[in-house]
């Protein structure tokens, strides 16, 4: 399999020439067998571009410029798109090509197994944390229902204390009664007893 590149080599474009020099620069990095075709100076590899590249991939003047990206007779992507695949560390899976070994790059089918893994390692956190949660909210409960024993315990405290102390001053307020009525009683005998001895002397 043949990566094709198809470039202009004479665009008076700056942003196009760069964005064909980074394609192919990092093509050769990864010691990448491909194939420059020039679509400036050669109008069947112009038309063939045109004709290969997706109709949802080309701009709205249904002309794609270069670099544009094939391997063989399958399209691969523009310079955007190749670009967010070597952000991604995916550049042989954009390209169909396996990676070769010790590459840092995961195989497309090995990349699905672990994002499938993440998933259920993923699924099975939120359990746990579930799970956790819900203790948490038992402990709550049983916390909030000692804490309602305890304040039901205060208020009968607190309302004995009520009781007691009424009961003492009822108490006093008695004993207190008690007393006037005995110094009353009192009193009257002392008038009774001036009263009688007045009327002695006034009978001598």
């Amino acid at each position: 399999m043949v990566i094709k590149v198809f470039l202009a080599s004479s665009s008076g474009s700056t942003a196009i020439k760069k964005k064909q020099q980074d394609v192919v620069g990092f093509l050769e990095a990864l010691k990448v067998e491909y194939a420059q075709l020039d679509i400036a100076c050669n109008e069947e590899n112009r038309m063939w571009m045109r004709q290969n590249v997706p109709q949802e991939k080309k701009p709205a003047n249904g002309i794609p410029l270069p670099p544009q990206i094939f391997n063989e007779e399958s399209y691969c992507g523009d310079y955007d798109t190749f670009f967010d695949a070597k952000e991604d560390n995916s550049v042989y899976a954009f390209l169909g090509l396996p990676p070769p070994p010790g590459s840092k790059e995961v195989p497309v089918e090995e990349r699905n197994g672990d994002a499938h893994g993440e998933e259920e390692q993923a699924a099975e956190e939120e359990e746990e944390e579930e799970g956790e949660g819900g203790e948490e909210e038992e402990v709550a409960e049983g916390e909030t229902a000692e804490d309602d024993a305890l304040e039901g315990e205060t208020a009968g405290d607190a309302a004995e204390e009520a009781v007691e102390e009424t009961d003492e001053v009822t108490e006093d307020t008695q004993a207190h009664a008690d007393e006037e009525e005995q110094e009353e009683a009192d009193e009257d005998r002392e008038e009774e007893d001036d009263e009688e001895e007045t009327q002695g002397e006034e009978a001598e």
